[in-house]
């Protein structure tokens, strides 16, 4: 097991004081650089940083936010180069290459130290983030599930009710029930819908469902991946930190198999179309899609939407003959090299903490981490008229599997994204390109 002396960083790298994300605010102060990616949650985070820095005036903290790609790209590239932020938000399919080349921290000391009461959180979440040598990586934050966004005018001008939505079916030979919903909420250029002799494929106004991306950062989350678990296909050979991937599996392949096939018949938009650079909350918005398939976390933005009555209903169920939902947890990670080592804990500590989780309930942005936290988003979605019941029946039911966690994220991705790329825009035969595809990832654990 690693071992973090408190007094030193493990990593000498910065070359000056400035290199290492925080400076001193003052002879007396010091500033922590703090990043995250996703913009709805800046105004929570920023009123913990108020009532983070009330509570301790010698420490100052800056927030960052960037999008998706631009922000790893910064996380990256600047723990090569040692001017990464003190403090980031981490991933969890992200952080076992970062602690596998000591470019963050274990917190397990900091943690038996100040009794951190790792029970708080939902069953399962803080674990996580413990690697295989029993090294911690960070205190968990939130968690995610994925569920059907849908536009309930399109719902009840196609005759549909919100009952037909909640108990969607699907597999992989005909679509079942939810290819019957999404073929009915499909729309051509003459008003024809998907489900009527006429309808034309090559000429549709609005998609049933929506295409964001093929790959979905290599594990599908928001796009594939709860059909294919519901189908009986799992990811890798153990639940977290497995050495062999399936994406070769049957099952598998005639999940891609079948959800390619909804272009085909008209029902989902291109691949092309997808990438076109609009993003799909916007074509939603705009009445290109009837439903999507989206996290927890993009609740608000869909919400937000103006002139477009949002309704939610959970994945549809499987031929396993359950639903089935990635459940992801992020959580803050140290910096390796920043010079700011108990000043960045005590913001960790802080991020984690009931006070910050309340308060990240009350913006209901995302579901917090800890249990009690996540009723005050619960009630605050309620009290700005939605109903998040379709993203919190997977727990309570427990439907849900984890963001697969293994060495060599990157590498997986920059294999499978391409690949997931070539068989939506149907350059690839999905069973020879996911065959090649896997055995190249598990080439990495040899």
């Amino acid at each position: 097991m690693r071992h973090y002396r408190p007094i030193a960083p493990v990593i000498a790298a910065c070359l000056a004081l400035t290199a290492c994300g925080g400076d001193d605010a003052d002879e007396g102060g010091v500033t922590l650089q703090y990043a995250l990616w996703e913009a709805a949650q800046l105004p929570a985070y920023e009123e913990c940083a108020a009532a983070f820095t009330a509570q301790h005036p010698d420490i100052t903290v800056e927030i960052q936010q960037q999008g998706w790609d631009d922000y790893w790209n910064m996380i990256v590239t600047g723990l090569v180069s040692g001017e990464a932020p003190d403090v980031f938000t981490n991933h969890l399919s992200r952080y076992p290459e970062f602690a596998a080349n000591n470019q963050i921290l274990p917190i397990n000391e900091f943690v038996e130290r100040d009794g951190v009461d790792l029970d708080q959180y939902f069953p399962g979440l803080a674990d996580l983030w413990v690697d295989p040598n029993g090294d911690r990586y960070g205190l968990p934050k939130d968690w995610d599930t994925i569920a059907v966004f849908y536009n309930e005018d399109m719902v009840a001008e196609a005759g549909l009710s919100e009952e037909d939505l909640w108990t969607m079916e699907w597999n992989p030979d005909d679509g079942g029930s939810f290819e019957d919903v999404i073929a009915r909420l499909t729309v051509d250029a003459n008003g024809v819908r998907g489900d009527e002799p006429g309808f034309d494929p090559n000429n549709v106004e609005v998609y049933g469902l929506g295409l964001q991306n093929a790959g979905g950062n290599g594990h599908g989350q928001q796009h594939w991946a709860h059909y294919a678990v519901s189908n009986g296909f799992q990811y890798t050979n153990q639940e977290v930190w497995g050495t062999e991937y399936y994406y070769d599996d049957p099952r598998f392949v005639e999940t891609i198999s079948w959800h390619r096939s909804l272009i085909e018949k008209g029902y989902m938009n291109t691949l092309e179309e997808a990438l076109s650079g609009v993003g799909g909350i916007e074509s939603f918005g705009a009445g290109r899609f009837a439903m999507l398939t989206d996290g927890s976390w993009t609740t608000r933005s869909y919400y937000g939407l103006e002139g477009v009555n949002v309704g939610l209903a959970p994945v549809p169920i499987g031929p396993t003959g359950q639903r089935a939902s990635m459940f992801n947890g992020l959580a803050d990670s140290i910096f390796a090299g920043t010079d700011h080592v108990e000043e960045a804990w005590e913001w960790v500590k802080f991020l984690a903490s009931r006070e910050c989780q309340d308060i990240v309930g009350e913006h209901a942005v995302v579901f917090p981490a800890i249990q009690e936290s996540t009723a005050i988003a619960t009630e605050q979605y309620e009290a700005n008229g939605i109903d998040a019941s379709a993203f919190t029946v997977h727990v309570e039911e427990d439907t849900t599997f984890l963001f697969p966690i293994t060495e060599h994220a990157s590498e997986i991705y920059s294999i499978l994204e391409p690949t997931m790329d070539s068989i939506y825009s149907f350059q690839a035969d999905p069973e020879q390109a996911l065959s090649e595809a896997n055995a190249q990832i598990n080439a990495l654990f040899q």
